[in-house]
Formats: C-alpha cells, sequence, structure tokens
C-alpha cells in the first residue's frame, strides 16, 4: 500500500494529510488563521507566512500520530506549489523538500486549484472524469477543461476581483467580519434577495466565459453610502438594511456563476459539472446550482463543505501523479500566480 504525506500552506490555513492509494484518508489536521486575520478584514501575507512557520511542525506531527504512522512510513511527500502567496507557498515547500530529502522519497507538485477539482472525485468516490472543473474561492473563479484527473485546460474566470474576494469586501462594507462567504449567507437569511437590482456582469454573454465582480462591489458601496466621502461607518446602517443587501448582493453572485457554469457546460458540450472552492461551501449557490444542473440534465459533483476551504486532503490527487511517475527535483519552486494551468 502507498502512503502519501500532502501538505497545503498556500493562503492561511496550514494543512497536512495523509492518504493511502485507495484514497482513504488516515489522518487530517488544518490549523486556522482565522482570528490572526480578522481584524484586518481579509489576510495579510506577511502575517500567514509567519504563522505557517510556526505550525507547520506541529501539523505534521499531529497528522502522523492520527495516522498511527512514522514520517519513515511515508513513499512520498506532496506539496502545493501553486498558485498561492508566496510566503505561504515557500513554508510548505521547504517543508516538503525537507522531508523528501531526509526520507529519501519522492517530492510531487501539487497545483492547488486542480487539487480543488479532485476534492469532487474524493467525495463521490467513482471517476468523475471527463468533467468541466469549476474552482470559485477568495482568490479564483476559474473554469477548466478536465479530460482526466491529470489533464487540466484553462477555459476561462474573473477578469478582476474572485467571487470570494467580493465576499470579504462587502462583508467588510457591512461590518460583518472576515471570512466574509459565511458571515454574509448567516445575514442573507433574514434578508430579501429583491431588494436591490444589482448588475450580473457578463451573465448573458455565452461566447466568454468571463467574471467582473468589481463593478457589484461599487453597486453596493453606492447603494449603502452614496458618492459619501469619506464613506460613512456600517454603525450607521440598519439591521434589516444590512440583510437586504447582503442578500441581494448574495444572490447576484450566484446568478452569475450559475449562468457562467450552465455557459461552459454549453460551450464544452460535457455532461458533468465539478465544484470546489471556499464559495463552493454557500448553501444558496449549492441548492440553486443544484437545480439548475438538474433542469440541465447534467451530473454535478459538488465537493462537500469541509473540502471546500483549503485543505490537505484535497492533496490526493498527488496519488494520480505518483500512479503516472510525476516526481520533482529537489530544486522545485514556487509559482505564486500561476492560475492557468
Amino acid at each position: 500500500m502507498t502512503v502519501i504525506l500532502t501538505i497545503e500552506s498556500t493562503c492561511d490555513e496550514t494543512s497536512a494529510a495523509i492518504i493511502n492509494d485507495q484514497r482513504q484518508v488516515l489522518g487530517s489536521v488544518v490549523a486556522s488563521q482565522e482570528k490572526l486575520h480578522n481584524r484586518f478584514r481579509g489576510v495579510v501575507p506577511e502575517i500567514a507566512a509567519r504563522q505557517h512557520v510556526q505550525a507547520i511542525l506541529p501539523v505534521i506531527e499531529l497528522t502522523l500520530e492520527k495516522a498511527n504512522l512514522s514520517i519513515h512510513d511515508i513513499d512520498a511527500v506532496a506539496v502545493a506549489n501553486t498558485p498561492g502567496l508566496a510566503g505561504s507557498l515557500l513554508v510548505g515547500l521547504c517543508a516538503a523538500k525537507s522531508i523528501a530529502l531526509a526520507c529519501d522519497i519522492p517530492l510531487i507538485a501539487i497545483n492547488h486549484l486542480h487539487a480543488h477539482v479532485y476534492a469532487c472525485r474524493l467525495a463521490a468516490q467513482q471517476d468523475v472524469f471527463p468533467c468541466v472543473g469549476f474552482i470559485v474561492s477568495g482568490g479564483h473563479s476559474n473554469f477548466y477543461r478536465c479530460d482526466d484527473a491529470l489533464t487540466f485546460q484553462y477555459l476561462g474566470g474573473t477578469i478582476d476581483d474572485a467571487a470570494g474576494e467580493a465576499f470579504d469586501k462587502v462583508a467588510a462594507m457591512l461590518g460583518l467580519g472576515f471570512p466574509g462567504g459565511p458571515a454574509i449567507g448567516k445575514v442573507a437569511l433574514t434578508g430579501d434577495p429583491k431588494s436591490f437590482a444589482y448588475p450580473r456582469p457578463f451573465a448573458k454573454d455565452k461566447k466568454h466565459l468571463k467574471f467582473s465582480f468589481s463593478g457589484l462591489k461599487t453597486a453596493v458601496r453606492y447603494s449603502l453610502f452614496g458618492h459619501a466621502k469619506p464613506i460613512l461607518d456600517a454603525a450607521s446602517l440598519s439591521p434589516q438594511l444590512i440583510a437586504d443587501v447582503a442578500a441581494s448582493f448574495q444572490q447576484a453572485v450566484v446568478d452569475c456563476l450559475i449562468a457562467k457554469s450552465l455557459h461552459a457546460l454549453d460551450l464544452t458540450k460535457m455532461s458533468t459539472l465539478c465544484v470546489g472552492g471556499g464559495v463552493a461551501a454557500n448553501q444558496v449557490f449549492r441548492q440553486q446550482l443544484t437545480e439548475a444542473m438538474k433542469q440541465y440534465g447534467a451530473t454535478l459533483w459538488i465537493a462537500p463543505p469541509h473540502l471546500c476551504t483549503d485543505n490537505a486532503v484535497m492533496g490526493a490527487i498527488a496519488i494520480e501523479k505518483y500512479n503516472a511517475g510525476l516526481f520533482e527535483e529537489l530544486n522545485l519552486d514556487i509559482v505564486a500566480g500561476l492560475e492557468r494551468l
């Protein structure tokens, strides 16, 4: 039996997992940094990198303990080296290289975005390829043509902000804290999604798989504060107004995501959609996308909520690379901005 240690440190979660060649998770640990970044209303790269340095070894040790294994029982080590925050990526990569060198085992590189799609393969417990892969998260809103587990072709994505970033920024406007997605989802439960007619950029454009959420954020700001300079404080907003804005904004984003998902299936002539990333945990999105795919007649796989946010379990895609003999030299480097591959 092959056993692989996977490491994830692309942004603000330090995570490790041990997975065997039957795709069984033997141990998994995620150390979150939400409390550290909450007061800044977003992830501060330098703080994230420093926290990874402190957490990486304890996280790996605890993962091994949970799996009842020693580091010498591991057959390979895999690490997400792209895309992500440069400092955060370096911490995970250095740890993985050290283990590969010390234990004389293969080093495997993981594309963080591809791994998000592979989370659907894990959840399905069956082959989901070929499919359209859709990553919708804090940093990415991308479509891929996935002919198999290792063949990904970029199809299109956001031209400015990702959906998750828009959630974070709007949550900050509303005084809801960080991360913004869960906060807006909770408040929106008591709001009217038809209260504000926010724009749905590119939703009707069937030729290109583009997103744009920057203008949507601006529309929210103007609906709250007009052209006031400086912007008024969120404390001046009523609870019902906050709920209505949150619900209307959330629905606008969901409408865009669903419209483009349907366009992606039309353009590729594929019949399976696999969705991963933090925003895929949003309940309104999950429910409405499920209904839309039923009406379209497509097969839908959405990663379970615990595999939507960043974690090392989705690094199980390393199993595919191990079987294919796709190993890296110890001069492997990070590529912080590699989003289209």
